[in-house]
């Protein structure tokens, strides 16, 4: 697939700048090896689109998306026939695959890995020798790779973006206490017509300690409320914003606004057709229909429910040269800052677009289609059944 591409006639006119920031040594030879062009700076900087309405039309049609885990063969035996070892980090959460090198999948592979990344969220590779165009050649088989018109890319390997917390900090200093940046729960992308699906982010340099990612489930989230609590949010909208605010071109005075667009607060995934909550702290701005004190307090208990169940989370230590994907439609995300810039930290991340959120009522949890659910859960299922049966009776 193309990469979703920015129009260069709405952005500004500025140059983007070179960088003088050392490369990390991991960082470089990798991208020499990969015949990156550093002469011109590094990394490349796209010109910013100025206006909230410009970026309205970046992405804004529907765009046909056939998930590639919805085409994998159920039992995976392509993929895990060919890995060494294959183990399941928590319960709930989060895979790591040995033995196989991403750049070398088949094309039933990549399905496959799709739908486990689909089933545990986040699946894991260390010892990867990948680069950038390896890793956007994957990222396309899943989607139409995203180009962020916000942040700094690959030369030349456009949709390949840097993750380098030094050099974002040279923008927005951060500290102990407020650490800024990923560090904090979110989920990538929301505020996209087409929200992001599978996130590839390969990190050629890591600090000897800290740096950890934090993911938790949106399954586990979701199965973590009462029957009759889910029947509050099943079929509700919220409005998703932007992580960049742009100026108004038609009021410009008015200050700096962020892009909204509505999506369901449970989706389920095209693959699993499990139910998942889709909701994060960083950009979920307000439920649809409610006052904003009442959106406040029922968003306000989801946020916590997806943060403080810690059965339904995974904290990773990475090693250079470990690459990680998941799925931004069934998980939100934490990048810690506890190494406080004393080492670097260098990666390239490649985003594939996925479908337009959906929710089906008829869909069940991930507990219920794996048949895990305890009995304290049945009964509840029951005897939400049986007021459901009766309430249609008495109508």
């Amino acid at each position: 697939m193309a990469p979703a591409p920015i129009d260069p006639a709405i952005t500004d006119v500025v140059q983007p700048k070179k960088d003088t920031l050392p490369i990390p040594g991991p960082a470089r030879e990798r991208l020499l090896k990969a015949g990156i062009d550093l002469s011109n700076g590094y990394p490349y900087r796209p010109s910013r689109p100025l206006y909230l309405q410009d970026v309205y039309k970046i992405r804004s049609a529907d765009r046909k998306h056939v998930d590639a885990g919805a085409r994998a063969d159920k039992s995976k035996k392509n993929l895990f026939a060919a890995a060494t070892k294959i183990t399941d980090l928590t319960t709930n959460i989060g895979t790591e695959i040995e033995g196989l090198q991403l750049k070398d999948l088949t094309p039933e592979q990549r399905d496959e890995l799709a739908l486990l990344i689909a089933e545990r969220s986040v699946v894991f590779f260390r010892n990867q020798d990948i680069s950038p165009q390896q890793q956007k050649e994957l990222g396309e088989w899943y989607g139409d790779v995203e180009i962020h018109p916000q942040v700094p890319q690959v030369p030349g390997v456009a949709g390949v973006t840097v993750i380098w917390p030094d050099l974002l900090a040279t923008e927005r200093p951060a500290n102990f206490r407020n650490p800024g940046g990923a560090s904090r729960w979110h989920t990538d992308l929301v505020h996209e017509h087409q929200p992001a699906g599978i996130t590839h982010l390969h990190n050629d340099t890591v600090p000897p300690i800290g740096g950890d990612t934090l993911w938790a489930s949106g399954y586990g989230a979701y199965e973590k409320l009462s029957p009759n609590f889910r029947k509050i949010i099943d079929g509700k909208y919220a409005v998703y914003r932007s992580a960049h605010p742009y100026l108004d071109r038609e009021n410009p005075e008015a200050g700096p606004k962020y892009v909204e667009r509505t999506h369901p607060l449970v989706r389920v995934h095209p693959a699993t057709g499990w139910k998942a909550l889709w909701v994060n702290r960083s950009m979920t701005e307000r439920i649809v229909g409610l006052d904003k004190a009442e959106s406040d307090v029922i968003l306000n208990y989801l946020f916590d429910v997806y943060e403080k169940n810690v059965d339904i989370q995974l904290r990773w230590k990475w090693t250079p040269g470990t690459s990680v994907l998941w799925d931004n439609r069934i998980t939100i995300h934490n990048a810690s800052w506890d190494y406080a810039g004393k080492h670097p930290r260098h990666g390239t991340r490649v985003t594939s677009l996925a479908e337009k959120p959906f929710f089906d009522p008829n869909a069940p949890t991930r507990r219920q289609a794996l048949g895990l659910l305890d009995e304290s859960e049945k009964r509840e299922l029951d005897l939400d059944s049986i007021s459901g049966n009766l309430n249609d009776f008495s109508l």
